[in-house]
C-alpha cells in the first residue's frame, strides 16, 4: 500500500499475515532523538516496509530508507547535505527472551500490546545508518588543512618553567661554600 506519510503506529502482526508493503515518507521534524544527535533537521525520509514470514514462520519486516541529512562538517560545524540510506531485517518479538533467539540476520523491534511505532523503527535506523565522520571537500571547507594541523615547535620555543627546587639548590650550595 503506497501512503503519503507512514502512520506512526500500525498492527504488525496483521499486516505480517496479510503480507502488506507500506511505502511512504516520514516528516523529519518528528523524530526528536535524530535532531538530538545531529541538528534540527528538514524534508522527509523515504521508507519501504514489507511485511511477512521467513521460512520458520518467524514474523519479520524487510525495510528500506533514504534519506537527506544536513549533518554537520567535522572541520568547520557547518552543515553539509548527506545522502543516508539503509536496508534493514526486522524480527518482531513481544519480550526479550524471544529476541535473544532471532538469527543473526534479523534485529528485534519489540511489538508491544499488538502496536507497533513505526516513526521509532525509522529513527532508530536512521541513527545507526549515521556516518561516523563527514567532511567537505578540502576545497568545500571554510577550515584548511593547514589550520588543523597543531604546531608543536611553538611549544618547544616555551621557555623551560623555573625548577622548584632552584631554592632549596640555592641553600644547599650556600650551605656547601660556609664550610669550606
Amino acid at each position: 500500500m503506497l501512503t503519503s506519510q507512514l502512520p506512526s503506529r500500525v498492527e504488525p502482526y496483521k499486516l505480517a499475515a496479510r503480507r502488506e508493503r507500506l511505502e511512504g515518507s516520514v516528516a523529519m521534524n518528528q523524530l526528536p532523538r535524530l535532531a538530538d544527535e545531529v541538528g534540527p533537521q528538514t524534508g522527509d525520509c523515504h521508507v519501504v516496509l514489507e511485511f511477512g514470514a521467513d521460512a520458520q514462520g518467524r514474523r519479520e519486516i524487510r525495510g528500506h530508507l533514504q534519506a537527506t541529512l544536513a549533518l554537520p562538517c567535522r572541520r568547520c560545524m557547518e552543515p553539509m547535505a548527506q545522502a543516508v540510506e539503509s536496508d534493514f531485517l526486522l524480527g518482531m518479538v513481544t519480550s526479550d527472551t524471544l529476541a535473544a533467539d532471532l538469527p543473526a540476520s534479523h534485529e528485534p523491534v519489540l511489538v508491544e500490546n499488538e502496536q507497533l511505532d513505526l516513526l521509532t523503527v525509522i529513527e532508530d535506523e536512521l541513527i545507526l545508518s549515521l556516518p561516523q565522520v563527514v567532511y567537505h571537500d578540502e576545497a568545500d571547507c571554510h577550515v584548511s588543512a593547514e589550520q588543523l594541523v597543531s604546531n608543536t615547535d611553538s611549544e618547544v620555543a616555551k621557555p623551560a618553567a623555573e625548577n622548584p627546587f632552584a631554592v632549596l639548590k640555592a641553600l644547599k650550595d650556600k650551605s656547601l661554600k660556609g664550610k669550606k
